[in-house]
């Protein structure tokens, strides 16, 4: 089963701060005036992705990962949710101040399988466009005061990004994505959200969202860390592949193609989105083509594939 890549189509949700650029920029039909979110690959059941070709065509990412374990190496052996989430977000305004738990709070409080550790790839951003990362507090007791007191501004770290930064978020770090940037978001399959500030702004009906402070103090990261991330450049014929990021719950490259090369599996599978530009994916004398905005699995099943073209793609696993 499944000799060939398993494309995904998107699922959209509505944002407060969402815009226009997942059709402007992708080619997306959006549903909504203010579509913030693509997840273009999740299990997650408040948007699993649904498959678009093969024999499974029609079934969801969810339901796959359940039922055909076989197509995810031992990633699928343990019975656990699948581990991760990709999405294309569209900061048309700044989102809220928020903090993630880890796994054990998540489990414990919120009775979900995971935390919410990410980590984003900076598709565009706004000239002079920023990050809110980590905080200035030295102390839990110091967090909590400058929270309840609203000072925002010597509370927050405010970081300038551009096209092509990468942030990696662990769980308890304080963060918010600023106006102006679209990103991908390579993340645990979590849902779970604890805002801290969401600049008093209300929604059509005048009510301003629930913030959730006593979690938020409680997951927080006190002090702000930053965590030092070795990248790595590995050239192979026309593919150069960078390592953002390898740590617990997953492993994100940039992969730069011009011209074509032959890939073996090595891992469970690969998650794959394509940025930029087109080519061309053949497994076992099948070609597919890719374009900007496509999204697709390389399932366990697949041992070798040749990819040919230019372009660009962010590539993860658990």
């Amino acid at each position: 089963m499944y000799k060939e890549p398993i494309f995904l189509e998107p699922v959209f949700q509505e944002r407060i701060w969402g815009g226009q650029k997942l059709k402007t920029e992708f080619g997306y039909d959006i549903p909504y005036d203010h579509t913030g979110e693509a997840w273009v690959i999740s299990a997650h059941p408040n948007g699993p992705s649904r498959i678009v070709n093969g024999p499974l065509q029609g079934s969801t990412l969810k339901d796959t990962w359940e039922q055909h374990s076989e197509l995810f190496g031992n990633a699928a052996k343990g019975g656990e949710d699948y581990p991760l989430l990709v999405k294309i977000l569209d900061a048309a305004n700044d989102l809220s101040v928020q903090v993630h738990p880890d796994d054990t709070y998540a489990r414990e409080v919120e009775g979900e399988p995971y935390g919410k550790t990410e980590c984003w790839y900076v598709i565009g951003a706004e000239k002079d466009a920023e990050i809110i990362f980590g905080h200035h507090a030295g102390s839990r007791e110091e967090f909590k005061q400058m929270v309840d007191s609203g000072q925002w501004d010597d509370l927050l770290r405010k970081v300038k990004v551009k096209s092509g930064d990468f942030i990696y978020v662990p769980s308890g770090t304080i963060h918010a994505i600023g106006k102006g940037i679209v990103i991908l978001e390579t993340q645990q399959s979590s849902d779970i959200t604890y805002r801290v500030y969401d600049y008093d702004r209300t929604d059509d009906q005048g009510n301003t969202r629930e913030l959730h402070l006593d979690s938020a103090i409680a997951v927080s990261t006190v002090p702000h860390e930053t965590i030092d991330i070795e990248q790595k450049q590995i050239s192979k014929d026309g593919l150069t592949s960078n390592r953002l990021v390898q740590q617990e719950y997953f492993t994100v490259y940039y992969w730069e193609l011009d011209g074509e090369v032959d890939q073996a599996i090595e891992e469970d599978f690969l998650q794959v989105s394509v940025l930029d530009g087109e080519g061309e994916i053949t497994v076992e004398g099948t070609t597919f083509t890719l374009k900007k905005g496509d999204h697709f699995i390389v399932p366990s099943t697949v041992e070798h594939y040749h990819l040919s073209g230019k372009a660009s793609f962010i590539v993860s696993h658990p």
